[in-house]
């Protein structure tokens, strides 16, 4: 199972970027899938998450409290890929983003360790 996560890029604040996550190798039937960011010297924080069922009914969305109402996790059954459409950017956004997945399902989805596959990074810098 590969993930290759893209769109990153450089913003100004109040910009829009929409991050792609397209995972490759399995199609999971169900399953979770999660957003995360890292800046240097700090630890990878959950942003969003999303989780589908029987093949991609929607079971449940959650964000990060600085990221509610700015961001929108979604998902593509055709193309098998997650998306983050990200609103109203501002600086402190800036991070490198990564997604995850993982075929079962976690209370702690919240967290990097219930996630066995994980992309690459993309980079998001966000100026004032």
């Amino acid at each position: 199972v590969q993930l290759q996560a893209c769109g990153g890029g450089l913003a100004q604040a109040g910009d829009s970027l929409r991050l792609s996550c397209a995972i490759s190798g399995r199609t999971f039937r169900s399953g979770t899938s999660g957003w995360f960011r890292q800046t240097p010297g700090k630890e990878r924080e959950f942003v969003s998450a999303i989780r589908w069922w029987n093949g991609g009914s929607v079971s449940y969305r959650d964000y990060a409290d600085s990221v509610k109402g700015r961001f929108t996790i979604s998902r593509d059954n055709a193309k098998n890929t997650v998306y983050l459409q990200m609103n109203n950017l501002t600086p402190e956004d800036t991070a490198v983003y990564y997604c995850a997945a993982d075929r079962d399902y976690s209370s702690s989805y919240y967290l990097p360790d219930p996630y066995q596959y994980w992309g690459q990074g993309t980079q998001v810098t966000v100026s004032s």
